[in-house]
């Protein structure tokens, strides 16, 4: 895997500066919260270790809701999902760029909680298409990172990540996430797109 620290250029072409202004980080750069009994800074540079972490938080949770369905139905796999949206996406923070994987116009990208959670797992009549990615009995994920870019305090990763389900099938799709670090110090996803590898002819 192959780690980045961009320069201050990269920075400028991949935030917007109606995102991060420089008045608002001098601001709030000394802003700190208590997480797992250390301080964090709200503004404190990325690491490639939280955002291996936050990987995992997405995989993990996304087995959780699949295992959840598979054994107390779509109540629970619901209610797991909502937190777990909650917790792992930045939507307390704006739009999210979300595009998963299995998704067909005009619903392709969505930007709000309600696209996500109809995605994850399914039921929602504005998304009819929708069958629900995380109730196809995953139990097993593996996260392929080919690189991570850290800008200070946002993140991009890409790479593989393969699902194995309970009988042993593997999808394996090409993913790309942006991080930032949400109010609670914690790195919140803001980016979300994937795709099955390209198969030719």
């Amino acid at each position: 895997m192959k780690y980045f620290r961009s320069t201050a250029l990269a920075l400028a072409a991949a935030v917007p500066l109606t995102v991060i202004a420089a008045p608002a980080l001098a601001q709030t750069r000394a802003t700190t919260v208590e997480t797992t009994g250390e301080a964090v800074a709200l503004y404190a540079p990325i690491t490639v270790a939280e955002v291996e972490a936050a990987q995992r938080q997405w995989g993990d949770a996304l087995v959780a809701i699949s295992t959840a369905y598979d054994r107390e139905g779509r109540e629970a796999a619901t209610r797991l999902a909502e937190q777990a949206i909650d917790t792992a996406y930045a939507y307390d923070m704006g739009p999210v760029l979300f595009k998963p994987t299995l998704t067909v116009a005009p619903q392709t990208f969505r930007t709000d909680r309600e696209g996500a959670l109809a995605y994850f797992v399914g039921g929602n009549t504005n998304y009819a298409g929708d069958t629900g990615f995380a109730l196809k009995g995953w139990r097993q994920y593996a996260v392929e990172n080919t690189g991570i870019v850290i800008t200070g305090n946002s993140a991009i990763s890409m790479g593989l990540v393969t699902f194995t389900d309970a009988q042993g099938n593997r999808t394996t799709v090409d993913k790309t996430w942006g991080f930032v670090r949400g109010p609670d110090g914690r790195l919140r996803i803001m980016l979300h797109h994937s795709s099955l590898p390209y198969q030719p002819g």
